[in-house]
């Protein structure tokens, strides 16, 4: 497997991990009614806290992030430029890593920086390409 894919793997897990974390809070699911809300079919959901909307936003900017980071990351392999795109990719990643848990403690404006360092880090993918 190559670093790019590998790199891949990892921004995937931290994706799903995200998913996973920003539902635990979201839901409080250290609490029974958190643990009935999130092991049930989520109907009657009650406002999120704060943190727990953050923690919700997060994980479906995460997704999103990853609709646009794992095809370039597969078409640069295809292509056979991993080494080309590898700089962007690690800047996304690392950004990435920085950004969920900046975003669920609510530091506004450096959650927009460190966003930003992500698109950036798309770019210098797609630049690679061109």
């Amino acid at each position: 497997m190559t670093a790019l894919l590998e790199l891949t793997v990892y921004f995937t897990v931290w994706t799903l991990i995200t998913v996973v974390v920003g539902a635990a809070i979201r839901n409080q699911e250290w609490t029974k009614e958190g643990r009935d809300i999130g092991l049930g079919n989520r109907d009657n959901l009650k406002e999120a806290t704060p943190m727990g909307g953050r923690a919700e936003r997060a994980a479906k900017n995460s997704i999103e992030a990853a609709v646009f980071f794992v095809p370039l990351a597969l078409v640069a392999n295809a292509a056979g430029m991993d080494a080309e795109v590898m700089q962007g990719a690690q800047i996304a990643f690392w950004a990435r890593i920085a950004y969920v848990p900046i975003y669920i403690a609510g530091i506004k404006y450096l959650r927009s920086l460190v966003w930003i360092g992500g698109v950036v880090g798309y770019g210098m993918m797609v630049a690679a390409m061109l």
